[in-house]
């Protein structure tokens, strides 16, 4: 017999969500379900904050390499001229590979953390209006994010990872309304064919459009960076939001496939069309083809846009480790203060901090590439030790101030 998850809210998304319906209790009706939904005691899945905080460990890694690493490696789009043949130290490329998983477990995330969010506030009865216009406050402080503070602090025009999951969340807005299937289907359906869609808009090597760039493709030059296109992780947050209606749904005893089930067929599946896929050395990587059969040409995939075989690899992954976490937190239960929930509790605040404070000094005083592999692996575990007692403070502040302007950080 397998337990019922109990429902919650991601913490980057703002409160918690209510608890469960046992297993074998007889399905409610449409207004007990509500009811039940708004009313029961809230609680959080630990195992959905461990996957966000493990990954916000990995993102450390990567931005103290893209900050202070004279070798770190960045080349993972057919942006590049030469790309696809060029040499990949396995330490250097390991340490980069290993971060692939951040962004798309991020987004993926949030999808999940908002449904989770948007369903509470629907039981509550809260007006349509009302939840509309806080997915798009919150989605548009997000989005600015990145051509204000993280642009500040780069030097340059930086569009990234903050403004592809501000506009996914104001797009979800309408988004919303449709059905589990007709999510999964949007979401599906331009992670398959969204290589044929890009493909009339870039011709790499070398950037597309900035337009293009905003939507499908990746644009890259000294004042500017645009490279995480809207509709690639739209479909990733789609496919989170699904994921997180079917929490809810086998909560309140409407369906009868767990999340955890889900997720580990999902991931199966998604891991069996990667190595698919880039055995075939054609369509589904997004220009960026392997040039042999090393483990790193096999690993060596498209970003930036996120071809098929990079997003089913690390959406896989998110899906199995997601899995395994939720099958581990009942046995071995939750710790207040454990290192990932509380990072993955905090994620913009630690997205914030470590990113400007990597940032501003490799921009404004000359140390942007002045280490090595050595220097990345120190500053990143140097800055991990000084997050820890931050995040936990501003847990603390954020919940005592659950009305402030922090509740949309």
């Amino acid at each position: 017999m397998q337990t019922r998850t109990t429902m919650t809210e991601s913490a980057s998304a703002g409160p918690a969500l209510g608890s469960t319906i046992p297993r074998g209790s007889s399905a409610p009706g449409p207004a007990a379900a509500r009811a039940a939904s708004a009313t029961a005691t809230t609680t959080r899945i630990a195992s959905i904050d461990w996957m966000r905080g493990l990954v916000m460990v990995l993102m450390v890694v990567d931005h103290a390499s893209m900050a202070y690493d004279g070798g770190h490696l960045d080349e993972d789009s057919a942006l590049y001229a030469g790309a696809g043949t060029m040499a990949l130290p396995a330490a250097e490329f390991f340490t980069r590979w290993m971060t692939h998983i951040c962004a798309p477990t991020f987004v993926f995330l949030a999808g999940v953390a908002l449904a989770l969010s948007v369903e509470r506030r629907v039981a509550k009865g809260v007006n349509a209006w009302q939840i509309d216009k806080s997915i798009l406050t919150r989605g548009a402080i997000i989005a600015l994010l990145d051509p204000t503070l993280i642009s500040l602090g780069s030097g340059r025009w930086t569009f990234q990872v903050l403004l592809a999951i501000g506009l996914s969340m104001m797009c979800m807005a309408p988004l919303r309304r449709l059905p589990s299937w007709a999510l999964l289907a949007l979401g599906l359906g331009w992670i398959v064919g969204g290589e044929y869609v890009t493909g009339w808009f870039w011709h790499p090597p070398g950037s597309s459009s900035p337009l293009a760039a905003l939507f499908v493709a990746t644009y890259g030059s000294e004042t500017m960076i645009i490279k995480y296109p809207l509709i690639p992780w739209l479909a990733m947050m789609m496919l989170g939001w699904v994921l997180g209606r079917q929490i809810v749904r086998f909560n309140l005893g409407t369906a009868r496939v767990s999340p955890r089930t889900a997720l580990f067929v999902a991931g199966i599946a998604a891991l069996v069309v990667f190595a698919v896929v880039r055995e075939l050395h054609g369509y589904g990587d997004m220009f960026l083809h392997r040039a042999d059969n090393s483990w790193e040409q096999w690993l060596h995939l498209s970003k930036y846009p996120p071809s098929l075989t990079y997003t089913t690899l690390e959406l896989g992954l998110t899906c199995v480790g997601l899995a395994l976490l939720m099958t581990i937190e009942p046995i071995i239960g939750v710790r207040k203060n454990g290192v990932f929930l509380v990072f993955g509790q905090t994620a913009m605040f630690f997205y914030l901090v470590h990113r400007l404070t990597f940032e501003i000094p490799a921009t404004y005083f000359g140390l942007r590439g002045a280490g090595d592999l050595a220097t990345t692996y120190i500053v990143a575990a140097v800055m991990l030790f000084a997050l820890y007692p931050a995040c936990l403070w501003y847990r603390s502040f954020k919940a005592a101030h659950p009305n402030s302007f922090l509740k949309y950080i």
